[in-house]
């Protein structure tokens, strides 16, 4: 039987000199992807955030799972794949946005959503009649998904159960990749994903006893969300891990819900404490004077809070960065996710800085939160790396995270069995700190100076991404 091999990317500009993240949790992608195989192949999952690029592997198929940033990486992988006499193929949301830009660099590329299409994919692989591009339906049902393949997840993981109870989000952000090209917000049949999350044999019991739920927006229909937390108390976790907007909290049934479901981390896009770059993309479901509350609201009920952070937001200044570490700290978010925003090509806040003459940077890879790409219209470039550099030096001090979790833990209250109380307490503890050290590690080793820029296109151009790319240039 020939092996296909399924590599989700990430060393992006590191290959050489590769950055292994210490992410609690695999991407969803490639053991979803992997689930969807016909038995005709041996299966294998490599995800390049732990280990590297095998090139010397026995696989005659390689699927490659990247974002967008990641295409110039991904092209050169195939480049060298294909070299070797690889059939290489490509799928996901880069290049079914831009597919005549990905395709050339692939034997094959998957247009859409996989599900439905990817089966009959692979046996056109296998019986040698693969067709350059494959197309899904514009909106495919999300019903009878198999479940992800758990067991080809690598040891290194420490919460191997991952998977999505609905894809697409409602809010119009200005920023979001989802709003370049939209599709209707869709809810997956709640006992499929129940049986995702109990399809874990080949698992040690004790990563059987922790999951995260990958949704851009768990509360995107609240109440589906609230059918599906109820559905999910009786399997009794440990801890599950969700990511849902903000607006989600005024709602204290679904806060109590989480609680009863044992949730212990939620992540939340709060982006800004600007009210002004809220305002600028479009987020209003966001409102600052309520962070505190809300976020309290979790807390009380053992519920770690994991928020979004931007930096370089148009409305941004000096004076609102020098204040920053002691707002969040009023707050109270347990950790932060910090970046520096990107206008992603395809959407509004792209459009809006093409049209002005901001975009300085158009290398695609540096489009990973990690370079500034574009002229703010108050900060300078130095101001804005700075500023990133201070608030994540106070946030994640080693005095700062021992405080934010002894505050937690002083919060909580038993409602339960005393043996419970303290499982939940334990299983908080051990979140928090790979939560705070994960992204203590990558502020350290990822965040630097933008490498040279690319030399701007003709803005003529204007139908397909301005980018330049490893392979293209």
């Amino acid at each position: 039987m020939q092996k296909l091999q399924i590599i989700v990317l990430f060393q992006n500009l590191r290959e050489a000199d590769p950055y292994y993240a210490e992410n609690p949790a695999p991407p969803l992608p490639g053991i979803l992807l992997a689930g969807m195989t016909p038995p005709i192949v041996e299966v294998e999952v490599l995800h390049e955030m732990v280990r590297p690029i095998d090139y010397d592997t026995d696989a005659a198929f390689i699927a490659l799972s990247f974002m967008d940033y990641l295409a110039p990486h991904a092209y050169d992988v195939a480049r060298r794949f294909r070299a070797l006499g690889k059939i290489v193929v490509a799928g996901g949301k880069f290049a079914s946005t831009f597919p005549e830009e990905v395709q050339p660099h692939f034997d094959s590329i998957l247009v859409g959503e996989a599900q439905g299409v990817w089966p009959g994919m692979v046996e056109d692989m296998v019986a040698g009649r693969l067709r350059p591009r494959y197309d899904a339906e514009a909106t495919p049902s999300l019903e009878n998904i198999p479940p992800p393949r758990y067991d080809l997840v690598e040891s290194t993981y420490a919460v191997p159960i991952v998977t999505e109870a609905s894809r697409g989000c409602p809010h119009p952000c200005t920023y979001c990749q989802l709003n370049i090209k939209r599709l209707p917000y869709r809810t997956r049949p709640i006992e499929d994903v129940v049986r995702d999350l109990t399809s874990t044999g080949g698992l040690p019991w004790r990563k059987r006893k922790m999951a995260m739920i990958l949704d851009n927006n768990l509360g995107g229909d609240l109440q589906n969300a609230k059918a599906l937390l109820r559905a999910l108390e009786p399997l009794k976790f440990w801890a599950i891990g969700t990511q849902f907007s903000i607006e989600c909290l005024r709602d204290d049934e679904f806060v109590d819900l989480l609680a009863r479901a044992r949730c212990r981390m939620a992540f939340i896009g709060m982006e800004s404490l600007n009210e002004e770059s809220l305002a600028g993309v479009r987020k209003r479901q966001n409102r600052v004077e309520e962070y505190r509350e809300l976020f309290a609201k979790l807390h009380d009920r053992g519920i770690l809070t994991f928020a979004g952070l931007m930096l370089a937001l148009e409305g941004d200044t000096m004076s609102y960065y020098a204040t920053l570490p002691e707002r969040l700290a009023e707050i109270d978010v347990s950790a932060i996710l910090p970046s520096i925003s990107i206008p992603l090509y395809g959407t509004p806040w792209y459009a809006q800085a093409e049209a002005e003459g901001r975009i300085l940077d158009y290398d695609l890879s540096h489009y990973e939160g990690d370079h500034l790409v574009f002229r703010h219209p108050k900060l300078a470039e130095e101001e804005i790396y700075a500023a990133y550099r201070f608030v994540t030096g106070k946030f994640y001090a080693w005095s700062n995270i021992f405080r934010r979790w002894w505050k937690f833990v002083l919060r909580q209250s038993k409602q339960e069995s005393l043996p419970e109380f303290l499982l939940k307490l334990l299983v908080t503890t051990f979140v928090y700190f790979e939560i705070s050290w994960f992204q203590k590690h990558h502020a350290s080793h990822r965040i630097e100076r933008p490498l040279p820029r690319a030399a701007a296109p003709s803005r003529t151009v204007a139908a397909e991404p301005a980018f330049r790319t490893a392979a293209s240039a």
